[in-house]
């Protein structure tokens, strides 16, 4: 075991430098001088030589990129164009936001993605089967910045019940604190600004829990499918156990292995593909930042972003193949027993 997790590990140092390498060369090479962009277009020569100077631009190209790796090791992502302030600062304070959104979408994404499939498999070939797989269908085939368009026009636009954007009403917004608006309100007692949160936390929840849901529903039908024709199935149904203790106690309880880790790579998924969703909600995260980062050239916060999000999507899925191997000891790992 601890000889695959080295191995693991190892393997992420060649991922995350392959992405650093695709996402420098792509702000750096590809992409138009940001000097124009910055500085607007009525600056001179000179000046935009100057800035470019200034900010490591008119260095060669390997340079530039050695110092990107060398000032990402320790921490250091650079400085936003704009705001003249550190990328992880300005990361670490729109990352809450996204953290909250992405734990509340995998959270409903799991509830009724789980319940969803456990229907469709106990009940296969009728109506609650295939009602539960076109749901899943939908779920996986309309685009995220879609469905988010859709809930807005229905719940904000015509039933005008809930809000289209934003985290929090601003006189409600609690100051200080994690920056996890339903932990800091709970925590301070504001129970108006909690209702507040949750009211606006529903649409983009919504919206980005739907592929995910839709993945985790086909995945724990097809598990407890398998799982429901094994032997020892049989024998609880022979026994005369309750048909909702064989399908809960016994078959559910076991088809949750695949389950878990497909839960586990989506939330991985979510953490760092909000990107959409809190676009269209306008909702104040590292995605919605990426997005305005790109359309103003501010390059540093781009490749600070996509950095984060590869560390996040691989280290997730690390811990799920380590847990993985904890909760299923027939897994065998190394070199000699893979063989």
């Amino acid at each position: 075991m601890l000889k695959y997790i080295l191995k693991r590990i190892l393997m992420v140092i060649p991922v995350l430098l392959g992405v650093s390498v695709i996402i420098f060369l792509i702000t750096r090479v590809l992409a138009p001088d940001p000097a124009p962009v910055v500085l607007g277009e009525h600056a001179t020569q000179e000046a935009m030589a100057a800035w470019r100077v200034e900010h490591g631009l008119a260095d060669p190209i390997w340079l530039q990129f050695v110092n990107f790796i060398g000032n990402a090791v320790q921490g250091d992502l650079g400085t936003s164009y704009y705001t003249h302030q550190p990328v992880t600062r300005e990361i670490a304070a729109r990352f809450p936001a996204t953290a909250e959104l992405a734990i509340c979408a995998i959270i409903v994404a799991a509830l009724i993605g789980i319940a969803l499939g456990v229907i469709a498999a106990v009940r296969k070939n009728k109506a609650a089967d295939h009602a539960s797989m076109l749901v899943a269908l939908v779920g996986v085939s309309m685009p995220i910045f879609w469905s988010g368009i859709l809930l807005i026009i229905l719940f904000a636009g015509i039933l005008h019940v809930l809000p289209s954007n934003g985290r929090v009403a601003p006189m409600l917004e609690p100051s200080g604190g994690t920056r996890f608006f339903i932990i800091d309100t709970l925590m301070s007692g504001d129970m108006e600004a909690f209702r507040d949160v949750l009211r606006h936390l529903i649409l983009p929840t919504l919206a980005l829990s739907l592929y995910s849901m839709a993945i985790i529903t086909r995945m724990t039908r097809s598990s407890m499918l398998d799982t429901l024709n094994e032997d020892y199935i049989r024998t609880a149904r022979a026994k005369g156990l309750k048909q909702r203790v064989v399908n809960i106690r016994h078959a559910l309880r076991n088809a949750m292995l695949p389950v878990s880790t497909v839960i586990g790579l989506q939330f991985g998924s979510l953490l760092g593909g909000a990107l959409l969703t809190e676009t269209v909600f306008s909702w104040p995260g590292i995605g919605k930042f990426a997005v305005d980062s790109v359309l103003k050239s501010d390059f540093p916060v781009v490749q600070g972003v996509v950095l984060l999000v590869a560390v996040i999507f691989v280290f997730m899925n690390l811990a799920v193949d380590i847990i993985y191997a904890f909760l299923d000891p027939k897994i065998k790992y190394g070199n000699k027993e893979e063989g």
